[in-house]
């Protein structure tokens, strides 16, 4: 990294006391001159103390707000002009840091950690990651790593345009990710291994099961609607077409499923073409 280049780093950390202490070291190892956030979302152990004797500056929320929430705090308190967010429970490697802002350094504007085979924390979940990098390389005609991997380097001028698009649950990566690509600027993958995770997940299947299959939606919305609705669509409107030439041939009539086959496709198509102009004006003031 370029000695002009002031880089903060920011950790989210929920119960981390175990780890926090150890990933704060090996970073100020590396990185000497780099600011350090720990932001302690409403941790009920000592994680905020660990990660202070560590030598972080640490953000303290009275309760858990979330991952997004915890993350739009660290990009406000951050005063670099590059912001590296990455886990404080062990699965980043701060030695990785080094090759995600040498591909910064080449122009980009967000860099991102792509996990490989065999970092995923389960099958499941590796299956589902995989069908999310498909759908996002589908909308955004770019081939993409991995949606939601939450190691990242960003200029922070540009990923502060984003912070009221976040949400504040497990989902910034993709909605981060999915806002650089519409806005026109350069996202860049480089692979990297994750650890298995120290400690007990925060993710519960079932319940954040729910929120992964709106991340679906939300890849569609945040960058092109028509995208998703027209497919869809176009199938509700050829099934309705189909329907009408098996009556009108076996019945010689025009049925009520038809016509409800036939007005869905329509108004999928508009509901299209009014979400495409919503995420123009969400986008109206980006270069």
């Amino acid at each position: 990294m370029s000695l002009s280049i002031k880089l903060s780093v920011v950790l989210p950390a929920k119960n981390e006391a175990a780890t926090v202490g150890i990933v704060v070291a090996a970073i100020k190892a590396l990185h000497s001159t780099a600011q350090i956030i720990v932001v302690n979302d409403g941790s009920n152990d000592n994680t905020a103390d660990i990660a202070t004797q560590a030598g972080a500056d640490v953000i303290t929320h009275p309760y858990s707000k979330g991952n997004g929430a915890a993350i739009k705090s660290g990009a406000r308190a951050a005063t670099g002009d590059v912001i590296v967010f990455m886990d404080a429970d062990g699965q980043h490697n701060p030695e990785d840091i080094a090759d995600l802002l040498a591909e910064l350094e080449q122009g980009y504007d967000l860099v991102v950690g792509a996990r490989q085979a065999g970092s995923q924390a389960n099958l499941g979940r590796g299956m589902a990651n995989g069908f999310y990098n498909k759908l996002a390389t589908y909308m955004t005609g770019h081939q993409v790593g991995d949606l939601t991997s939450g190691f990242r380097a960003v200029r922070a001028e540009k990923f502060r345009e984003f912070l009221y698009l976040l949400p504040n649950g497990f989902s910034y990566p993709t909605t981060s990710t999915m806002a650089f690509f519409r806005a026109g600027y350069s996202v860049k993958y480089v692979p990297i291994h994750a650890a298995p995770r120290e400690g007990k997940s925060h993710i519960k299947p079932l319940k954040d099961g729910m929120r992964f299959l709106l991340i679906i939606f939300k890849i569609g919305t945040l960058y092109s609607p028509l995208k998703l609705f027209t497919p869809a669509a176009a199938l509700f409107f050829l099934m309705g077409i189909g329907w009408y030439g098996y009556t009108f041939t076996v019945m010689n009539r025009f049925t009520n499923m038809s016509a409800l086959m036939l007005t869905s496709g329509f108004m999928l198509f508009m509901m299209g073409l009014i979400s495409e102009q919503i995420t123009a004006l969400m986008y109206k003031n980006e270069k």
